[in-house]
């Protein structure tokens, strides 16, 4: 029987198998389909602290996992399949083969919510992005016209953060008004260098062949019309997906899936804790990600030594 098993390897999950590691509670680690998390979608990561030149996101988890891996982790290729969480000890179905646990740390992140176009996948991380925090400050964005795609506040952060670094930032969103907060609509629609694009979505983006982003093509929603913008990044900002659909009807979620911590990073499953984006839909970095790891790593580890008590 395992002590801990972690589901997600991105930073909150690693960063969890350091910390109970190092306590010699040989973690095991299930990958998932995506090992290292959507950081390793990031070609550089300038703002995880301890890189001032900035480091490639496939580098920098394969650095983390080597730091687990030192001090005993072990990192499956597996995904969950399923969890009884009403068990004791927990019993996990991982490809196929049953696997019980005294504790489980949830750190299965969530996905971007995207515009589902052909070339939004060919020109990932050749000027489509999906975080302007971590990507906005690149070379290839520095004083070009940038689009934003999305009207929440989410959006609005991102197309105020990207004047710092863009000559104009289209800001296209699908109704005639912001869904984002007062003040951030406010912030937004009086800032200069923004400028939004209404009742309007983006239906495809070029140049796959030239390998880079050059432009969008958008169509009104109102009056059927197709245009084309010129601009050499897209930033995708409609919302974010929780990968917690595997725990509906286990765990508490709210509205729009995420998991709710009870107490620190505990669950209302005993033994169950919880860490990085799959129950934070407010920072979504990978910096505070880590921090929500060490916690929950700290936390199991508590809990099954008051097992032992």
């Amino acid at each position: 029987m395992e002590k801990v098993v972690i589901v997600g390897s991105g930073c909150a999950g690693l960063t969890a198998a350091i910390y109970t590691a190092r306590a010699n509670l040989t973690p095991l680690v299930l990958s998932g389909t995506m090992p290292g998390g959507l950081l390793t979608t990031t070609t550089v990561v300038e703002n995880y602290p301890g890189f001032p030149e900035g480091v490639d996101g496939f580098e920098l988890m394969q650095r983390i996992q080597k730091q687990a891996a030192r001090f005993g982790a072990r990192v499956k290729f597996a995904k969950l399949e399923a969890a009884d969480m009403q068990s004791s000890p927990l019993r996990l179905t991982i490809d196929g083969e049953l696997v019980e646990t005294q504790t489980l740390i949830i750190a299965s992140g969530a996905s971007h919510r995207r515009l589902g176009l052909p070339n939004e996948t060919a020109l990932e991380n050749k000027g489509v992005t999906y975080c302007a925090t971590c990507d906005g400050a690149l070379p290839m964005f520095r004083d070009r016209p940038l689009v934003v795609v999305g009207g929440g506040d989410s959006a609005c952060e991102e197309a105020n953060y990207l004047t710092r670094f863009g000559s104009r930032v289209y800001l296209v969103h699908r109704r005639d008004q912001l869904r984002a907060s007062k003040i951030m609509a406010e912030r937004t629609l009086t800032n200069a260098k923004i400028e939004p694009v209404w009742n309007s979505v983006v239906s495809d983006i070029f140049d796959a062949e030239a390998g880079k982003v050059t432009g969008v093509r958008l169509e009104n929603r109102v009056t059927g019309e197709h245009s084309t913008l010129d601009c050499a990044g897209v930033f995708v900002a409609i919302g974010h997906v929780p990968n917690t659909e595997l725990f509906r009807g286990q765990l508490d979620l709210d509205d729009a899936g995420y998991i709710i911590p009870q107490q620190g990073s505990r669950t209302n499953a005993e033994g169950v804790f919880v860490a990085g984006d799959c129950s934070d839909h407010v920072y979504r970095q990978a910096v505070t990600a880590a921090g929500l790891g060490c916690a929950a790593a700290i936390d199991a580890e508590r809990y099954l030594a008051s097992l032992s008590q």
